[in-house]
């Protein structure tokens, strides 16, 4: 299906939705006409390369960081692009970031002409970053139009060590490397930078009703790709293509994401914004290749030294960011768990260095999957990240029955090695007949040194049980040691009060940090009654710090939407709100703005109330659960882009009613092994087969999508 096709498509689902926006104004669009007081709160524009808050002086390249061990932290690299524009006796001022298409735009209005200043990082072209002005003449005078351009940029960092080069076609140069490596005697990267120069002044002359300037940017790790890429700028610029393919990236993201709410404009505003700022931390989805370094809590725009966690890779990204773009996007949800494929080697190290077996991930990564953590007892003691790792290739396992990833792209050793490493982690106590995990560090790090975290114990029995059942498929022999830990790991409930305690030892009412025991629900899918369901909940509600980081209170959501308490869930999920700073829809860690900027992680834990709250989704191993419940405030939610087993699917809820479509398939070898699905109510046990392109409409209930039936499995051979 090409794109026009896939628009109408689109559009014919629109209608038959009978869908319309509640508000004249368009929620993709973010406009101010003033700036955050707090610079921090600029918008970032990122294209899973590139990072850079607007005008700030400073961005990043993914992948660069300098500095050995706990020093690492994203490279500082100087943007040329750090430019300001003013006129005189301006008469009207806006900013707008435009989420459809990811152009940030000032707008300079004076009695005889309005000029318009945008910036984007390039979708498609990850290698460029752009700047636009343009002109127009608003009144019919003689007189010439001056734009005044101010810039901070300095062609110096305190990271990289650069050196002026010769001109490149019309464009400045720097190349320079890192001044220190993250292992000793490992690489250190280099960054090549070509510019277009920029004049301190541009000027429409008399004679000229309108005109405009293009300004590129390139960087890149060799001056052969560097090159290739301000080459590929020109010669879109000249053709007049540079930005429309820029615009035309976006477009088809926004395809296969779409998520927008009928009721709330806050809501849909805060879900839209979330949506673009996670989709800019990511790769093209036509190059997801080995660039890509992952994604950090505050994005490629922050992480330099002592801020916004260094730049490092957490839980944050398998856990908070990941089930967002794994139900859209199996593309880049594979680059995500391909990243922690390359850390393996690192891993191995740090299991080898606490004197275990197998692969222990680091609770801060950088590029070669050492630890990275300035403070050695977060990566000694927070080990849940290696089930939280595991728990990413399983549901992306579940939900594309992709094995290719696990044969030979090497997921299989990831799934082991965490495997190997829990069973080398353990203590056996003869009295109580159980394995425990002494010694560790829970989610809530109000606590350290403590033994048996219920997340983390929950977390590796997991991660156990799929090592089992990987082996099982890919025909590998499976240490029985593997499903004995699994079957006799502690678990800790207090009987008499009925709820989980968050490690053996905790008082209930003690204070919590953040969500940890009530993630045993979802997302690690614990089985449990729903009075212990509610026992959890309410007991840790009540203890959570109000300030602490932005994701908890989706996960409440989430809980509570489970129990049927859609009032109650819409109560702690708008608690969120509090940690959106300013107009440009930019998430602080904490609600008072303090830090990280541009915080994915809270970003995704409000996603995941939404995607999987609402519509109450979850991910099994043979099908695609659902439950879906709005609450009072919102009339509809349209879904657009679920992918599952090979295929797209749009969704609508309503108050009484779902519907479902499956869309046409396109020729593509990537959709061309798409499962045909049904969908089956619980209620009733209706059976509802799922044609592609024809809507297919039933009461709310729970239910759930899976494989038509069918001699021909989708597992592949």
């Amino acid at each position: 299906m090409n794109l026009l096709q896939r628009c109408v498509f689109q559009l014919s689902a629109l209608c038959l939705y009978n869908f319309t926006m509640t508000s004249g104004s368009d929620p993709y669009i973010f406009t101010s006409n003033t700036l955050p007081r707090d610079p921090r709160f600029l918008p970032p524009l990122a294209n899973g390369l590139l990072g850079w808050r607007v005008y700030h002086s400073i961005m990043h390249m993914g992948s660069v960081y300098n500095g050995e061990g706990g020093d690492c932290h994203r490279a500082d690299v100087p943007c040329p692009l750090s430019v300001t524009m003013e006129m005189e006796d301006p008469v009207q001022q806006s900013y707008s970031l435009n989420t459809h298409t990811g152009v940030f735009t000032h707008t300079i209005s004076t009695a005889i002409a309005t000029a318009t200043q945008s910036f984007y990082a390039h979708r498609y072209h990850s290698q460029l970053m752009v700047m636009e002005v343009s002109v127009e003449r608003q009144a019919v005078t003689m007189e010439p139009v001056t734009v005044k351009l101010s810039s901070s940029f300095t062609p110096q960092s305190k990271d990289i060590d650069f050196q002026s080069s010769p001109d490149y076609r019309g464009g400045r140069r720097i190349q320079g490397q890192t001044t220190a490596a993250e292992v000793p005697g490992g690489p250190r990267p280099t960054v090549d930078l070509i510019w277009t120069a920029m004049p301190p002044s541009l000027i429409l002359q008399p004679e000229q009703s309108h005109s405009r300037w293009g300004f590129l940017l390139a960087l890149g790790n060799t001056a052969q790709s560097t090159e290739a890429s301000f080459d590929e700028g020109l010669s879109l610029m000249a053709s007049g293509d540079l930005r429309d393919s820029h615009q035309q990236a976006w477009k088809e993201l926004w395809l296969d994401s779409t998520v927008e709410l009928a009721g709330s404009e806050t809501l849909s505003k805060a879900v839209i914004g979330c949506l673009f700022y996670l989709l800019s931390a990511f790769p093209p989805l036509h190059d997801v290749s080995g660039l890509f370094g992952g994604v950090s809590p505050g994005g490629l725009s922050n992480g330099g030294g002592g801020q916004d966690y260094w730049g490092h890779v957490f839980w944050d990204q398998d856990i908070w960011m990941y089930p967002a773009i794994a139900l859209f996007y199996p593309r880049l949800a594979r680059a995500v768990l391909e990243y922690r494929v390359r850390t393996v080697d690192g891993a191995k190290d740090n299991a080898q260095k606490q004197g275990y077996k197998g692969l222990k991930f680091p609770w801060e990564s950088a590029v070669s999957g050492r630890e990275v953590c300035p403070e050695d007892i977060y990566g000694q003691q927070e080990i849940h990240i290696n089930g939280d790792v595991s728990l990413a290739f399983q549901h992306y396992l579940y939900l594309t029955r992709d094995l290719s990833l696990f044969t030979e792209g090497r997921g299989s050793e990831v799934i082991w090695g965490v495997a190997d490493y829990w069973v080398s982690r353990v203590t056996w106590d003869q009295k109580d007949q159980s394995y425990h995990l002494l010694g560790v560090m829970p989610p809530d790090e109000y606590y350290y040194d403590i033994n048996d975290s219920v997340y983390t114990n929950t977390v590796a029995k997991s991660s156990l049980q799929f090592a089992v059942e990987l082996a099982s498929l890919l025909q590998h022999p499976a240490p029985q040691e593997w499903q004995k830990v699994a079957d006799h790991m502690k678990i800790p409930f207090d009987q008499k009060e009925k709820y989980h305690p968050e490690y053996d030892g905790y008082i209930k009412g003690d204070p919590v940090k953040q969500a940890d025991a009530v993630m045993l629900g979802y997302p690690l899918g614990l089985a449990m009654s729903p009075e212990v369901r509610r026992n959890d909940l309410e007991a840790y509600e009540a203890v959570t710090d109000p300030d602490g980081p932005a994701m908890t209170w989706g996960i409440f959501a989430v809980g509570w939407l489970e129990l049927g308490e859609a009032e109650k869930a819409q109560k702690l999920l708008e608690k969120s709100f509090d940690n959106i700073q300013g107009p440009f829809q930019v998430w602080s860690e904490s609600s008072d703005g303090s830090g990280a900027v541009n915080f994915l992680t809270g970003m995704g834990g409000f996603l995941q109330a939404v995607l999987f709250g609402y519509t109450g989704f979850r991910i099994q191993p043979e099908r695609l659960d659902f439950k879906p419940l709005l609450p009072n405030g919102l009339s509809e939610l349209i879904i657009r882009g679920v992918s599952y087993l090979g295929n797209k699917m749009d969704w609508m809820l309503r108050k009484d009613e779902v519907c479902v479509i499956l869309r046409e398939q396109s020729t593509s070898a990537e959709e061309s092994a798409a499962c045909a699905l049904k969908v089956v109510l619980q209620g009733t046990g209706q059976k509802i087969p799922l044609v592609p392109g024809k809507p297919v409409t039933f009461p709310r209930e729970a239910g759930h999508i899976c494989q038509m039936d069918s001699t021909i499995s989708c597992w592949p051979l």
